[in-house]
């Protein structure tokens, strides 16, 4: 990237918005079968986004027998669409194939919880660099207002709905890329990453309030229009930070896993 300064416009170039995966936006669940409520959504694409959110919730949890017939039965279609749902799934590393067993979902490694830490650090500090002339001042604000909130958890920590806020935070500023493949790479690794693991700050809720301090400085690189790179820099450290905080309190407590973890 260019060792050149920002200027932020004031409205904002708009690049798509990410959409969060609600089912209650695919799914019909009044007769207690689901059916197809988006117009030109295939059944492939409905079982892929059912699937998915019962693993990314920890209703399947890892491991968990994926049976087709029963999926089938709720999307009222035969279970071909299952099957190729679940095939997608499995490029995606969230669904494996067991001999003599099936489909279940995939058991988590800690290295691949580490590497999505990681990378997400990597990816997210350029495309908040990237995003930054693009954010307008009703953007800051409102990533503003978010980091307030996650100040306000800090008395009485609560480590999910602190997450949760995190994402918020860093949706905000990161979706505004212009690079919309980058952003996409972004949204993936932290959906995996929830997948891998709910809420790292509750292993480690020291690391909050370092958190909530590193977003206000990542919001007032923006605001002045300092240098893409530095701002790179300093949204990739914060990620890293928090990495590092649980590497170190990994040390400390050996045993503190991931569920349905593989070592």
């Amino acid at each position: 990237m260019p060792h050149t300064s920002i200027t932020r416009t004031s409205t904002g170039a708009t690049p798509p918005a990410l959409s969060d995966s609600d089912p209650a936006d695919v799914f019909n669940t009044e007769s207690g079968s689901l059916e197809l409520k988006a117009a030109g959504l295939s059944k492939t694409e409905a079982a892929y986004r059912l699937i998915k959110e019962k693993i990314t919730t920890g209703e399947f949890a890892p491991g968990h027998r994926i049976v087709l017939a029963s999926l089938a039965e709720l999307l009222n279609s035969s279970v071909v669409p299952v099957r190729e749902a679940l095939r997608q799934l499995e490029a995606e590393g969230l669904i494996e194939y067991e001999r003599n067993v099936g489909a279940r979902v995939a058991m988590v490694d800690r290295s691949d919880y580490l590497d999505c830490m990681y990378t997400i650090g990597v990816l997210e500090g350029a495309a908040t660099a990237q995003a930054a002339p693009y954010l307008s001042a009703a953007d800051l604000s409102e990533a503003r207002e978010i980091n307030a909130q996650m100040a306000a958890l800090l008395d009485r920590f609560d480590a999910a709905a602190f997450t949760h806020l995190n994402y918020q935070f860093h949706r905000t500023l990161f979706s505004r890329c212009p690079n919309q493949r980058l952003v996409e790479l972004v949204a993936a690794d932290w959906e995996r990453l929830s997948y891998l693991r709910e809420s790292t700050f509750a292993f480690v809720p020291n690391r909050a309030a370092d958190s909530v301090a590193e977003h206000n400085k990542i919001l007032t690189l923006i605001d002045i229009g300092a240098e893409a790179t530095f701002i790179e820099k300093t949204a990739r450290d914060h990620r890293h930070g928090t990495l590092n905080s649980y590497l170190a309190s990994l040390k400390q407590h050996p045993s503190q896993g991931i569920q349905g973890e593989t070592l």
